[in-house]
C-alpha cells in the first residue's frame, strides 16, 4: 500500500504531542536554586569559623558578592550553552558545559574583586565553589535522570523523519531504537527510490523521496530530520533544504556514516568550508597503562579487605550445600589471548561439565556464549550468588594477580575464541573485566551481537570516567538483578 502524504498527517495527528520547551528553564530554575544553597551554605559555614570577627551575613562579601557570583554563574552556564535544548540528556558532554561554567564563574568573579580591590572573603567564594560545582553536578544529574525515565516511557520525544539510503537509514534506525533515552521518535523514512521502494528500512514506513522533505516534513509534524548517506547527489541541494526547513522550524541533523564512536574521539575542523570529521585513534592503548592499573591494584585491594567477612560467609555456604569445592576455576582468555584460571564461586552442582553438552543439545545452542535462565545445575546457595554477580567476587584476586581489571569486556571462553571474527578478536586488546558495559546494560539478556558491540565501544573509547562510571552504574545493575541468571 503507497504512504501519502494526505494519509500520513492523520496518524501523526494521533501520536503524542511535541516534546516539551520547559526543559531549559527546569534547568534553570534547578541550577539557580543550587547555586542559591551553596551561598547560603558558604555563608553559613564562613561565619561559624571562629577566626573571623564580623558576621558574614552583614558584610560585604554576602550582601553584594552574593549576587555577583549568582549572576556571574548563571551568566556563564548560559554562555557555554548549558540552556540549549539539545544539550540535556547528553551525558557527559552536559556536565561538562557545567563544570567548565563554573571554572569560568570563579576565575571571572576572583579576578573581577582583585582587579577592583573588593573585599572578598577568601573563605566565603571558595566554599561557595567547592560546594557549589558537585551540587550543580548532581542537580543536573537528577534532571538527566528524569529526562532519560520520561524518553525510555515514551515521553517528551522528538518527532524524526530520516533521509538516505536504505543501508544507512536502517543503521540510523539501530542506534536510535537501541537508544531511546535520546527522546527520538522515527515517523519515517525518505529514500531516493521512493514509493517505488519494495522494501521498507526496518520495518518504516517510506513516505517518499528526499525532494519532497519540506512536504513531508511539514505533514508528519517532524521536529527533526536526519539526513543520512546517499540522501542527496550534491551539497547545494542540501544547504537548500536546510533553508527552507528552516523556515518551518524543522531542525536538521547530518548524520555521517560512523557510529559507536565516543564524542570524545571525534573532532569537526572545517577546511575552506568544508566541514571535516576527524576520529582520534583508538583508546585501547590507553586503556593498558599505569593509570589504570594502579586503579585497579588500589580498589580491588581495598575491596577485597572491606569484603572479607562477606567472601568468608559465602565460602561457608557453598561448602555446606553439597561438600564440594568452594571456588570454581575455570580457563578464560585473556589480554592479548593469553589464557589464565578465572576464579568464581562455584554455583553449579559437581557434575555440571559433564551435563553441559546435554543441555546444550536441548536447547539448540549453536555458538557465542551459552547461558540458561532456569539452569537445572545451579545449587540453591547458587541461585542468590548469581542473583546479585556475588559469585564474581574472588574475580578480585585475578585483578591483583594482573590477569583482570576492574571494568573491561567479559572474559570469554576459549571456544568462543576460536569462533571470533577479526572484529571480535578486537575485545582482546585489553584486559577482561569484572564488570563492563555488558554488566550494566542487561548481562545475559543481551544478544551475542549486542555483547560484542558493546565490548568494541568500550575497546575504542575507553576513558578514565567512563570506567567510574561504568563502576557506579553496576551497582544499580547489581541490586536490581536485571538480566542475572
Amino acid at each position: 500500500m503507497t504512504v501519502t502524504a494526505e494519509s500520513f498527517r492523520g496518524l501523526a495527528l494521533g501520536l503524542r504531542v511535541r516534546p516539551v520547551t520547559f526543559l531549559p528553564a527546569a534547568a534553570v530554575a534547578v541550577d539557580a536554586a543550587t547555586i542559591c544553597s551553596s551561598l547560603l551554605l558558604a555563608a553559613l559555614a564562613r561565619s561559624r569559623i571562629g577566626a573571623f570577627d564580623s558576621p558574614l551575613a552583614t558584610s560585604w562579601s554576602f550582601q553584594v558578592s552574593a549576587p555577583l557570583i549568582f549572576g556571574v554563574w548563571l551568566a556563564a552556564l548560559a554562555a557555554l550553552g548549558s540552556y540549549r535544548p539539545s544539550s540535556f540528556g547528553a551525558g557527559t558532554d552536559e556536565l561538562r558545559r557545567v563544570m567548565h561554567a563554573s571554572v569560568i564563574a570563579a576565575a571571572g568573579v576572583g579576578i573581577t574583586c582583585f582587579l577592583l580591590r573588593l573585599d572578598l572573603s577568601r573563605g566565603f567564594f571558595a566554599i561557595t565553589f567547592v560546594v557549589g560545582v558537585p551540587l550543580l553536578a548532581v542537580g543536573r544529574s537528577g534532571l538527566r535522570a528524569t529526562v532519560h525515565a520520561a524518553r525510555a516511557r515514551g515521553h517528551w520525544h522528538n518527532r524524526v523523519l530520516i533521509a538516505g539510503a536504505v543501508p544507512h537509514v536502517e543503521e540510523i534506525l539501530t542506534v536510535l531504537r537501541r537508544e531511546r533515552w535520546l527522546g527520538y521518535d522515527v515517523v519515517g523514512s525518505l529514500v531516493p527510490t521512493g514509493r517505488a521502494a519494495a522494501r521498507r528500512p526496518s520495518g518504516t514506513a517510506v513516505l517518499g523521496t528526499p525532494d519532497e522533505a519540506v512536504q513531508l516534513a511539514a505533514a508528519a509534524d517532524a521536529d527533526i530530520l536526519f539526513v543520512a548517506s546517499g540522501a542527496f547527489g550534491t551539497a547545494q541541494e542540501l544547504r537548500r533544504l536546510a533553508w527552507e526547513l528552516e523556515e518551518h522550524g524543522v531542525e536538521v541533523v547530518v548524520a555521517p556514516g560512523v557510529t559507536d564512536v565516543a564524542a570524545e574521539r571525534v573532532r569537526v575542523r572545517p577546511v575552506g568550508g568544508l566541514p571535516l570529521i576527524h576520529l582520534e585513534r583508538s583508546a585501547a592503548v590507553r586503556a593498558s597503562r599505569s593509570a589504570k592499573r594502579v586503579f585497579d591494584l588500589v580498589s580491588a585491594g581495598a575491596a577485597v579487605v572491606v569484603l572479607a567477612p562477606l567472601l568468608a560467609l559465602i565460602a561457608v555456604r557453598v561448602r555446606h550445600a553439597d561438600g564440594g569445592a568452594i571456588l570454581f576455576r575455570q580457563e578464560r582468555i585473556g589480554r592479548d589471548g593469553v589464557p589464565f584460571m578465572c576464579l568464581k564461586f562455584r554455583t553449579m552442582c559437581v557434575d555440571a561439565e559433564a551435563r553441559l553438552a546435554r543441555l546444550q543439545a536441548e536447547s539448540g545452542f549453536t555458538g557465542g556464549l551459552f547461558k540458561l535462565k532456569d539452569d537445572p545445575r545451579v545449587t540453591r546457595p547458587g541461585m542468590w550468588l548469581r542473583r546479585y554477580s556475588l559469585d564474581e567476587l574472588p574475580q578480585l584476586f585475578n585483578i591483583l594477580r594482573g590477569d583482570m581489571s576492574l571494568v573491561g569486556p567479559r572474559p570469554p571462553l576459549g571456544r568462543e575464541v576460536e569462533e571470533y571474527d577479526d572484529m571480535a578478536r578486537r575485545r582482546l586488546r585489553v584486559r577482561p573485566g569484572l564488570t563492563g558495559l555488558w554488566q550494566v546494560s542487561g548481562r545475559s539478556d543481551l544478544s551475542w551481537e549486542e555483547s560484542v558491540r558493546l565490548d568494541l565501544y568500550y575497546v575504542d573509547n575507553w576513558s578514565m570516567l567512563q570506567d567510574l562510571s561504568i563502576l557506579r552504574r553496576t551497582v544499580s545493575a547489581v541490586l536490581a538483578s536485571r538480566g542475572a541468571y
